[in-house]
């Protein structure tokens, strides 16, 4: 097995560190907690703002409880993507 895990892990290398930025918000009808993930390398758009670029990435988050209210989620990122500068919810509020 060892071959086949060498030839595995070159194939389909696991992602780097960091590439995630993981967060939680709370359903304000039902109080649920929703766990989201977004791709720092994938999921934000460039945008400019005036001459400088930051990155926007939108996400709507629907629970399984017994509401499905859509909680949705922006977030605005420094152009490396590595800063959070603005984040914003609604129908919902996020848990620290």
């Amino acid at each position: 097995m060892g071959f086949l895990d060498a030839i595995k892990r070159v194939l389909f290398p696991p992602p780097p560190a960091g590439r995630y930025y993981q967060f939680q918000v709370k359903c304000r009808r039902c109080g649920e907690i929703l766990e989201g993930r977004l791709d720092r390398y994938n999921d934000p758009s460039l945008e400019y703002e005036g001459e400088t670029p930051v990155n926007f990435c939108r996400k709507v988050l629907i629970g399984s409880g017994p509401c499905y209210q859509a909680v949705e989620v922006t977030f605005k990122f420094d152009e490396s993507r590595n800063k959070v500068l603005e984040r914003h919810v609604s129908g919902g509020e996020f848990v620290e």
